[in-house]
């Protein structure tokens, strides 16, 4: 199945603006993240910290709705999915 994945912000520079992520039927959010921290040593810095836990700054959509970081393992992709990427936002 394909996953479509949108970067923002400095993610883009890392993981590109957009990706088209092919997973196995039933693949969870939990190892789409994997799957794309695979890509590189910067992408699995940006993503997950020293212990493989996924960063908690990280914002993560599903088809424009936000997840809950708790859920990431339990959360079963459908193909056709957009999941989006956000870097921690600053401003002032």
């Amino acid at each position: 199945m394909k996953i479509r994945v949108q970067s923002f912000a400095r993610f883009r520079e890392i993981f590109g603006s957009e990706q088209i992520m092919e997973m196995e039927e039933g693949a969870t959010l939990a190892a789409l993240l994997l799957e794309i921290g695979a890509g590189s040593p910067a992408a699995r810095s940006a993503l997950f910290d020293e212990d493989g836990i996924l960063r908690k700054y990280i914002i993560l959509m599903r088809n424009k709705k936000r997840v809950n970081r708790e859920e990431i393992a339990a959360i079963i992709l459908n193909d056709g999915d957009e999941i989006a990427l956000y870097p921690p936002v600053a401003g002032g």
